[in-house]
């Protein structure tokens, strides 16, 4: 099995998600970076979409897990992105970070707050 990969890093959304009422209320923004596992060797020859994933449909699995329905927790909305990503085709494997740049952490000065998780087809 190969380990190439496609990134797509820096992808920012609007949501709704968090444990507190004012972060589903409010909203806020969200960054998600993603590593798509798959064979690229068989696209590198043929040039052809087909013979690849493309990331116009990664991209758009996770605009819709991260503009839906509000979740509690990062970690649901990377597993269900993952769960989402590995049903594509040529798909083997997922690496995902969700990051929440404007955490309500009382006293905190920090960048952001950030789960990631892999997971791979069984």
């Amino acid at each position: 099995m190969s380990e190439d990969r496609i990134h797509l890093k820096g992808m920012m959304f609007y949501g709704y998600h968090g444990e507190r009422a004012h972060e589903r209320e409010a909203g806020q923004r969200f960054i998600v970076d993603i590593e798509v596992y798959t064979d690229l060797k068989d696209a590198g020859t043929s040039d052809r979409l087909e013979d690849t994933v493309d990331y116009g449909d990664v991209f758009s699995l996770v605009k819709e897990v991260m503009e839906g329905p509000g979740k509690n927790l990062l970690e649901s909305l990377a597993d269900d992105i993952a769960q989402r990503v590995l049903a594509l085709n040529r798909v083997s494997g997922v690496k995902i970070a969700v990051k929440k740049p404007g955490v309500a952490i009382k006293g905190s000065i920090l960048d952001y707050a950030a789960i990631e998780i892999e997971r791979r087809k069984s």
